[in-house]
């Protein structure tokens, strides 16, 4: 990794409770996977409006609003599905320079 820090990683859903912490189990085994150091937060949707993350995790109808929130911005459909968002996680932060 070529960061000197954790990420700093948000899973956000509309309330931050039941969603929002299933995905980020499932981040949390994705970036294992990928050995990527991070801190996963689950949250909702206002509180992550004052939040200053790396990544932000979540459904398309709430990334849309917080699109701006972080440099990378990452849409699931499937909060399960670990070798999806583990395939997204590896593209965009290879994008960033945070994996090689």
């Amino acid at each position: 990794m070529a960061l000197d820090r954790q990420l700093e990683i948000l899973a956000v859903c509309g309330v931050g409770m039941g969603t929002s912490l299933m995905l980020k189990m499932t981040a949390e085994d994705a970036l294992r996977s990928l050995g990527v150091e991070a801190r996963v937060e689950n949250t909702d949707v206002s509180s992550a409006r004052g939040m200053t993350p790396d990544v932000v995790i979540g459904q398309g109808m709430h990334t849309s609003e917080i699109a701006d929130l972080a440099p990378v911005v990452i849409t699931v459909s499937d909060f399960m599905d670990k070798e999806g968002l583990e395939s997204q996680l590896r593209e965009r932060l290879t994008e960033q320079g945070w994996l090689k």
